[in-house]
């Protein structure tokens, strides 16, 4: 309630009826209170952080009431009201305590595990600096930055890199990008990330080195906005750097992109899009291949060219950016803007909602978990402050600034991490473009006459639009530009500005505050803070002296900064927390001196700058007294004015561009490679097949060896796996190597043919078989029989019988089963393997190809594994170091059962692989959710996919980008798999990696009664199901039953096939 003026006459009210509380018709709350005080308990329960708006409206209703008597119940009832929010807000407050104690002792155990694995201790000397005390610019942060001009920055970097032609993709999802006349304050989602973004893109792609930049957002064809958010691609006008070569070339430059994904017609909030990532995704992949095609027409000699990086912006973007990277195995990074942690600290402070609340409003937690996969798959996280990294980033589970300083220090001396991994924290302020500034130093009386503002033809219409508000247009403009939201704090900046007389007499304040047509139409929020301004501007009669018009464009933003600078004024960023800042740099390059909070990114700005004053946001007289002295002192403005001006160029963009992409070029190249060619399988360079199986007795699938690995004997008993690990791991590689050389020698045999069993299905023509297909059925039935799952499976079958048959249709099988078994249950069912185009296995850690070529497999296997995909995947994989961790997770698990039972969790050697370690549950209700395992591997940077499968009674641990939904991009990127001509095939439920397998570009089929049992495995989500999956997609179909009729007419539904 917070800044609401109605709370002094509500206050006036409740003692207005204190005369009453002895009578005998008082209300029942005052008579059971005897003495109570109404002031006193006003201003001990109320908690100033409440901004309840229907608690105004009541309060309303209640102030116009005639009747004393229905007055005073009225007046009862929003006292009980706000007692409650109180007592609420006490509650939550004693809940967010015992998560934080938690949390912290989680943390603490983690690293103490992780410290113990990696026992080497390090010399003082070798500890090094922690990530957040290293500037971008290579000095501590609590020094001066060097003083580099951008020519000498330029020439060198042009020198340096002019050969190089990289490609770089960048990512902002919400809001509405265009490269000029950005809408700015339009709403919460088109703030300064955009105008980040955009410029970004437009100095990228201007340096030298860079060939192409583009920028990947939501293509929006809405009737509420501008036509231009649905033009596919729009080019960006480059900026010309001093000293700076430009490419040139056919597709050179930045662009932004716009791929169609969510609902076509409409704008919709960010909260709403995460359903909708997976469409953004398979479409974004799409330009990506095409565009690889044509940049490696132009510049790569015939080879495509890809991304040298993908850089996510917010929690949206990088969830995205996460998919993109894992799919086409280039290196990612993150720049969160605004942290969900964070916010849901401060939102639970406010005490307004409780956390079910928040997250059904703002989808906090699944925006949560994509920061944190961010962390897990960014080589770099890109921050703007020390406050980002200290305060924010290490709130998150997979980020410890304590094991991040360990691990680089291990990385320096080149030890083991023991499969840990943390991304880079490195801070790189946004940049600004300053050659179109021209500081001025006039004065205000050139365009004024007494106390009379005369435009000029040659002024900017907004300084008219400004200056009729103030009855004295001489005064010192004290402007401040930003939305009316509730943590920028302008309320609190009227409220100094009003009580300080000698400010008043000598200052003006202006208030750009967004664009609006009618506060009703404001979002209920921003009208609160707007309206509370406006009160108080009537409460301490500042008409005359405070601006605060309705319009403006994003061209006008610079004239506006030069008005405020010709009165000599000041700038002020009084927000309660500030990320960055850039407003900021925007004001000091146009001369203004800032006052500014002393709450995040502008703690940094001004170390650089040195051209202003910090001050407490919650100290109405500290901002007054910072504003009074620097309108008062013409000489401390003056010289912050000077300082500013002198040290700007730190801030700009070829500084930002200079390092970030120093930044990039330091990541480990990577992209799609493979062994084998499409047109042709090359020859395998390994010895005879015969050869590689001589220490396997029998690697038939049909018996108890199978392709993932040999049983240990006794290996069920995890208090003596620790001990017998090596010796596992040692038969385990053993029989890994020769099945991969022997699959190998499989592979290169078959290139002159072979013996076809199948017209459409010979082993020479299989692969390109994907890619002629019409249709893609993938089967991904987590069924708890197998009779039921090879009951559907069969029923699919038939159902396409005929187009089988011909070919146009091919088959996929996906499960978190190994390969051993699924070739088990196809000869249960009678099915034959060459019926299947691809096998996905192990929760999509393995995939497999069938083959028919038996004169060169002797022992009668018929799959071929596919070694480019382990090397897609193998990214971040934590390999044995992740393997005993997990072994000492089950060990504990164990400890706590009872004497008498059996353990309930066991290491499943037959069921693991080299990139899959599996267990086996026998009570699955005695384990933890999945999101906590999960949470256990990310705060000792363990970066793995965890899934639970079978109903609980199995839990794959996968490398970190790999999982079902990303092996079928894979064969989209490998084998130019049609991924909207595939048609997906779930269950009600399924295992936890369920979710990916709906939306997208795919069409999918939800079989209600099947898996339904698996339910329980997501009764502990973070988030619910509906709030990531769009039921309501025309892509996604549902039936009741799983009979053939049902099945076809699914299919016919989604035009599959035709009737």
């Amino acid at each position: 309630m917070a800044g609401n003026d109605w709370i002094n006459s509500y206050l006036e009210a409740i003692l207005d009826v204190g005369p009453g509380i002895g009578d005998a018709k008082s209300s029942l709350l005052l008579r059971e209170r005897g003495r109570f005080s109404p002031t006193r308990y006003f201003v001990e329960e109320v908690i100033t952080g409440f901004d309840e708006t229907d608690l105004y409206r009541s309060w309303v209703r209640a102030s116009a009431t005639r009747s004393p008597q229905e007055r005073n119940t009225r007046l009862e009832n929003m006292c009980w009201r706000i007692w409650n929010l109180a007592r609420k807000k006490k509650q939550l407050e004693v809940e967010e305590a015992q998560r934080a104690a938690k949390r912290h002792k989680e943390r603490e155990r983690g690293r103490r595990e992780a410290t113990a694995d990696m026992s080497e201790d390090l010399s003082d000397g070798e500890k090094g600096d922690l990530a957040s005390d290293v500037s971008a610019h290579g000095d501590s942060v609590r020094g001066r930055m060097p003083r580099i001009s951008s020519v000498d920055v330029m020439g060198n970097w042009a020198s340096q890199h002019k050969e190089k032609k990289l490609y770089i993709v960048l990512i902002s999802l919400h809001g509405l990008i265009r490269g000029e006349n950005m809408e700015l304050g339009r709403d919460s989602d088109t703030g300064g990330q955009v105008k980040y973004v955009v410029e970004l893109a437009r100095a990228l792609g201007s340096m030298p080195g860079v060939y192409r930049v583009d920028l990947l957002t939501r293509q929006v064809s809405a009737p509420e906005v501008d036509w231009s958010y649905g033009e596919p691609t729009e080019m960006l006008n480059p900026i010309t750097f001093e000293s700076s070569i430009q490419e040139i070339g056919e597709s050179s430059g930045a662009y932004i992109i716009r791929i169609p994904f969510g609902p076509r017609d409409q704008y919709i909030p960010k909260e709403l899009l995460w359903p909708h990532i997976p469409e953004f995704v398979d479409g974004a992949l799409s330009h990506l291949i095409q565009m690889s095609k044509v940049l490696g027409e132009q510049i790569g000699n015939g080879q495509p060219v890809w991304p040298i990086a993908i850089h996510g912006h917010y929690a949206d973007a990088g969830d995205s950016a996460c998919l993109l990277s894992g799919a086409l195995n280039v290196p990612m990074l993150f720049t969160g803007h605004s942290l969900g942690r964070d916010k849901l600290e401060q939102l639970l402070t406010q005490g307004r909602q409780s956390r079910e609340e928040i997250n059904a409003t703002y989808k906090i937690m699944r925006r949560i978990e994509a920061e944190e996969l961010s962390l897990d798959a960014s080589e770099i996280v890109v921050t703007s402050t020390r406050q980002e990294i200290e305060q924010q980033w290490r709130l998150y589970d997979g980020f410890d600034p304590l094991l991040e300083r360990k691990l680089r220090a291990r990385i320096k001396r080149n030890v083991s991490c023991y499969g840990r991994f943390m991304p880079k924290m490195v801070i790189i302020p946004p940049g600004m473009e300053f050659h179109h500034i021209e500081p001025h130093d006039g004065d205000i009386d050139g365009i004024c006459e007494g106390n009379e503002y005369k435009p000029a033809s040659a002024d900017p219409p907004i300084w008219a639009e400004i200056m009729r508000f103030f009855s004295n247009p001489r005064k010192p403009i004290i402007l401040a530009l930003a939305r009316p939201d509730p943590k920028k704090n302008i309320v609190t900046l009227v409220k100094a500005f009003g009580e300080c007389r000698p400010l008043r007499e000598l200052a003006n304040l202006t208030l750009i505050m967004g664009n609006r047509d009618a506060i009703d139409e404001m979002p209920s929020t921003n009208s609160s803070v707007l309206l509370s301004i406006l009160k108080l501007i009537d409460k301490y009669d500042l008409y005359g002296q405070v601006a605060y018009p309705k319009h403006h464009k994003q061209s006008d933003v610079p004239d506006i900064y030069r008005l405020a600078a010709k009165t000599k004024g000041v700038f002020i960023n009084p927000a309660f927390i500030e990320p960055f800042g850039l407003t900021l740099i925007e004001a000091a390059a146009h001369g203004l001196p800032i006052v500014a909070t002393k709450n995040g990114g502008p703690v940094d700005i001004h170390r650089v700058l040195d051209n202003g004053l910090l001050v407490d946001p919650h100290d109405q007289q500290s901002i007054a007294n910072a504003l009074l002295k620097l309108v008062a002192d013409r000489q401390l403005w003056a010289k912050c004015r000077q300082n500013g001006l002198k040290n700007i160029h730190l801030f700009s963009w070829p500084e930002h561009c200079k390092t970030y992409l120093s930044r990039v070029l330091s990541c480990k190249s990577r992209h799609p490679q493979w062994r084998r060619q499409e047109n042709g399988l090359e020859t395998s360079e390994s010895d005879s097949p015969n050869d590689s199986l001589r220490d396997i007795q029998d690697i038939s699938l049909n018996l108890k060896l199978s392709l993932d690995g040999e049983k240990i004997e006794g290996s069920g008993n995890l208090d003596t796996a620790l001990d017998s690990e090596e010796n596992i791991v040692d038969e385990k590689r053993k029989i890994e190597n020769a099945v991969l050389t022997w699959t190998k020698g499989v592979l290169g045999d078959k290139r002159d043919g072979s013996a076809e069993k199948s017209e459409q299905n010979s082993s020479n023509s299989k692969f390109p078989a994907l890619r002629r297909r019409n249709y893609i059925f993938v089967i991904a039935l987590d069924c708890d029989a197998d009779d039921d799952f090879l009951g559907t499976i069969k029923r699919i079958l038939e159902v396409v019988e005929k187009e089988k048959n011909a070919g146009s249709v091919g088959f996929i099988l996906s499960t978190s089963l190994t390969i051993s078994e699924i070739h088990s249950l196809l000869l249960l069912g009678k099915l034959s393997p060459l019926d299947f185009d691809a096998f996905i296995c192990n929760s999509g850690s393995e995939l497999y190809y069938p083959s028919s070529n038996s004169e060169d497999n002797p022992s009668g296997i018929s799959f071929v594994l596919d070694l480019d995909y382990h090397s897609h995947i193998e990214y971040r994989w934590g390999g044995e170091g992740l393997r005993k961790t997990l072994v000492r997770w089950a060990v504990s698990i164990n400890d706590k059962a009872e004497k008498n039972e059996a353990e309930i969790i066991t290491e499943d050697d037959l069921g693991s692989t080299t990139h899959c370690y599996a267990f086996k549950v026998k009570e699955a209700a005695l384990i933890s959710p999945v999101k906590e395992l999960r949470k256990l591997m990310r705060i000792q940077a363990l970066r793995c996919n965890v899934v639970y499968c079978q109903n609980g009674n199995k839990i794959n641990v996968i490398p970190v980008l790999a999982s079902r939904s990303q092996a079928l991009r894979y064969l989209y990127v490998r084998w130019g798999m049609d991924l909207s001509k595939t048609v997906v095939f779930v269950g009600e439920c399924g295992d936890t990696d369920y979710e990916g397998l709906l939306g997208g570009v795919h069409k999918s089929v939800v079989m209600k009664g099947i898996c339904s049992n698996a339910g329980n495995l997501h009764t502990n989500r973070s988030y619910p199901l509906e709030d990531v999956v769009p039921f309501d997609s025309p892509n996604i179909v549902q039936i009741e039953s799983c009979d053939s009729d049902k099945i076809r007419a699914s299919l016919m539904q989604l035009e599959v096939l035709k009737e």
